[in-house]
């Protein structure tokens, strides 16, 4: 299609909803939509030039910043970067959420899920969402979020044991044979980072042009979305072998996928977990018992790979009051002629006079000098 000078208006006045559709866009993605909504083709250096000339756009010049290049990956699945988004993804429209992203580092593959926060629970859901799209990869490269990394410092004892804390995410990807690694700064995961700016301009103005507002919304337009996002910035890897591993039969996402905590089991059959009272209805069990929150809420209390029956105690019995009455003591008092009272008086009048005699003593020292 030849583009003129009298299509240059109705470029600059083309509306969506009331708002300007080329005021949304930087110039590539603005020439992709143009053609998608309007059938208008032409490349974003006549568009970019356009709006310089009719002051729509400044020209920016950006600084160069030196990076050095790091090689990607030679597989798909070998590593997948790790985070999560904190922006206003709904603009005005809708509450704050978090983007958990995941990027494959040999092939730029996006995927990635819409939650209210950036935690544990938020991690472990969306993990089990690419296991079951991709498999289970190689390693996952993310940052020293409490998320991801335990903040618990070791002490002496445990630098001379070996012993390191792990979170429960690292927990985790340790039952599923997942290497985990930890970058020191934004720019060493800057894959992901720049993946991120690419999603807050393009993906947050899909959402705009359909009017969402919601996580349940924007999670069901992501499913139609990452095809088509992958289809146009995923490129080819340096080898041809997969190194996601499929999920064994054997094994169960969701007892791995969830908050694992040890707690003694008291005398009662009870165990104390989150301010909560759960009291064990099974008669043989052992002194230690591993409480499990699952994605989906449910708690489960387990020993030995068994899950045991439990109660909530919604309220602690109250004791009883005694209902004895305290009886009240006589106090003795010894007349004045007791022989305590005599012995006491006689001790002190012994006390006084032995005091007498010694301020007489001095008395005559000091007369005679």
């Amino acid at each position: 299609m030849l583009i003129n000078q009298k299509l240059i208006p109705f470029l600059y006045n083309i509306h969506r909803n009331g708002i300007r559709l080329i005021g949304w866009f930087f110039f590539t993605d603005a020439v992709e939509k143009l053609f998608e909504i309007e059938k208008i083709k032409l490349s974003k250096e006549t568009l970019r030039n356009w709006l310089i000339k009719e002051g729509l756009r400044e020209r920016q010049r950006r600084r160069k910043k030196y990076r050095q290049w790091r090689e990607r990956k030679h597989c798909f699945g070998e590593r997948v970067q790790l985070d999560g988004s904190h922006h206003p993804w709904f603009e005005d429209r809708g509450p704050e959420c978090v983007l958990e992203g995941y990027i494959d580092n040999a092939t730029s593959n996006k995927y990635g899920q819409f939650y209210k926060y950036e935690g544990t629970m938020p991690a472990f859901d969306s993990l089990k969402r690419y296991i079951k799209r991709n498999g289970i990869p190689h390693s996952i490269y993310l940052d020293k979020h409490s998320t991801y990394k335990s903040t618990k410092k070791p002490i002496i004892e445990d630098q001379l044991n070996n012993r390191k804390f792990l979170s429960q995410f690292e927990r985790a990807a340790k039952e599923l044979g997942i290497i985990v690694s930890h970058a020191n700064s934004p720019q060493a995961k800057g894959r992901i980072e720049s993946s991120f700016r690419t999603d807050q301009d393009r993906l947050l103005k899909e959402m705009r042009l359909r009017n969402i507002s919601t996580i349940k919304e924007a999670n069901k337009f992501l499913k139609s979305y990452w095809p088509r996002h992958n289809k146009r910035f995923t490129v080819n890897p340096l080898k041809e072998d997969k190194m996601h591993r499929p999920v064994p039969k054997s094994m169960d996402l969701d007892a791995i996928l969830c908050r694992k905590t040890e707690h003694f089991l008291r005398n009662d059959f009870t165990i104390a977990h989150n301010k909560r009272l759960y009291q064990i209805l099974n008669k043989t069990v052992g002194k230690k018992l591993m409480v499990e929150e699952r994605i989906n809420g449910a708690v489960y209390i387990i020993y030995n790979g068994v899950r045991l029956k439990y109660k909530k105690i919604t309220a602690m019995p109250l004791k009883e009051k005694s209902k004895s009455a305290f009886k009240l003591r006589k106090v003795y008092r010894p007349s004045s002629k007791h022989p305590w009272r005599n012995a006491s008086i006689n001790r002190l009048m012994i006390e006084k006079g032995h005091l007498q005699k010694k301020k007489v003593n001095e008395e005559l020292i000091l007369t005679n000098v």
